[in-house]
């Protein structure tokens, strides 16, 4: 496996640019970032999160850590993580636990951390545990143009 079909069909329709890396099998994003010698604040990682009978998708720097109570302050209490289970349903296309940080073409709602976007250049998995993909800054706000933005990380 590769990039997702999903992921791939959105990329190519909205000729979003990108840059394939294939790497070791990792299974977290740290060591993705490490495999990938690619500073972890540059690597996003996406969290899966219930929310009011739908779900949200956090984009943040895989060097850090969700505050989910900064997110409650700001949606409301009823935000929790999402189970795999569920996780594995939104995004069959993709390896389980391989989440790209690439919503909007799984119909989900974003919320990007404002450490991630502000990166001259980002990476994202691929759907798989062996591939990432490179943007550049303008091509990763395009694919997030719809996104809410804010601070809902905190460093390790």
């Amino acid at each position: 496996m590769t990039i997702s079909p999903t992921l791939h069909k959105y990329l190519s329709a909205e000729n979003i640019e990108y840059e394939e890396i294939p790497h070791v099998l990792t299974m977290s994003s740290a060591h993705t970032a490490q495999a990938c010698h690619v500073p972890g604040d540059r690597l996003a990682k996406a969290i899966v999160l219930r929310r009011d009978g739908g779900y949200l998708l956090a984009v943040l720097p895989a060097s850090h850590h969700l505050r989910l109570a900064d997110l409650r302050a700001r949606f409301g209490d009823n935000i929790a993580m999402a189970g795999e289970s569920e996780i594995d349903q939104l995004f069959a296309d993709c390896a389980h636990g391989a989440v790209p940080a690439a919503g909007i073409c799984y119909g989900l709602d974003v919320i990007v951390d404002d450490g991630i976007q502000m990166q001259p250049d980002i990476y994202i998995e691929a759907g798989d545990h062996e591939t990432l993909l490179h943007l550049g800054r303008a091509q990763f706000a395009r694919l997030t143009a719809n996104a809410l933005h804010g601070r809902i990380s905190a460093h390790d």
